[in-house]
């Protein structure tokens, strides 16, 4: 008996999508949608340490929504959730040092306040981002090198904030 490349390749899927679908599983956006609901408004507090980041943030978060949670942004009065998000001031750690003593390396930490107001819900979390990132020996950091660390930390953040949402939806008995 014969059997063709691709009836081999249909049993192998077929067993999989059995195997997933009584396992239960469902992706970690679907949690989160559930917690946040299907239209979510952002709002960044522009930070006066760092104004210019704001856009940054506020764009990062805008497309991890869109992104991840395939919802839609809208206005705050259409919302089924609204989220208001602060940045602490970023922290510099140097991480590597030269032979001569020199740092070469810094650790920037983001810390984002996330407030989530749904319905009659107020919840307040904190994420937390890092951004590894090297620079010339003695020297200072430029506004770049700080904006990028902001950036790249930030979206780490999200991210960060995004796996507490998922988990806490995960936990919702049904």
């Amino acid at each position: 008996m014969h059997f063709y490349p691709h009836f081999y390749k249909f049993i192998v899927l077929s067993v999989v999508v059995v195997l997933l679908n009584a396992c239960g599983y469902r992706p970690s956006s679907k949690y989160a949608r559930e917690v946040l609901g299907n239209r979510i408004s952002t709002d960044v507090v522009i930070s006066s340490q760092d104004p210019e980041n704001t856009v940054v943030i506020k764009d990062g978060v805008d497309a991890a929504l869109v992104e991840i949670f395939h919802t839609s942004l809208t206005s705050l009065k259409y919302a089924d959730t609204h989220l208001k998000i602060a940045l602490n001031p970023p922290s510099y750690a140097p991480i590597q040092y030269n032979a001569d003593g020199f740092v070469i390396a810094y650790r920037a930490t983001i810390t984002l306040r996330i407030t989530r107001e749904s319905k009659n819900i107020k919840k307040h979390y904190m994420s937390r981002g890092t951004y590894d990132f090297a620079v010339s020996p003695n020297a200072v950091l430029t506004d770049q090198e700080r904006f990028n660390a902001i950036k790249f930390g930030s979206a780490k953040a999200i991210s960060s904030f995004i796996a507490q949402v998922s988990a806490e939806g995960s936990r919702i008995e049904k």
